[in-house]
């Protein structure tokens, strides 16, 4: 018998927050229909397992943490990147 760990994934919304929110996070199943949802959706997805941890932590429109803040940037600074934007531009529009 092998271990098999779940998958997790956590959503994140910013485009109208001072921080960005924890808006969905779920293993397995749940975490299939976030990720699926995100690709239907244009969202971009990126994996980074230790973060996803940290960030499964919080409870669900809780504001990441500041300690979380440098980790979450480089995300979003990716995301700007993929998307031709700049960091004035709001990613929700």
């Amino acid at each position: 018998m092998s271990y098999r760990p779940s998958k997790k994934a956590v959503a994140l919304e910013y485009g109208k927050n001072p921080t960005p929110l924890l808006t969905a996070k779920g293993e397995d199943g749940v975490a299939e229909a976030i990720i699926a949802e995100a690709r239907k959706q244009g969202v971009h997805i990126a994996e980074d397992p230790q973060l996803v941890a940290l960030l499964s932590q919080l409870e669900l429109n809780q504001e990441i943490p500041e300690n979380l803040y440098v980790a979450v940037a480089v995300i979003l600074s990716w995301v700007y990147w993929l998307k031709g934007m700049e960091p004035e531009d709001n990613p929700g529009e």
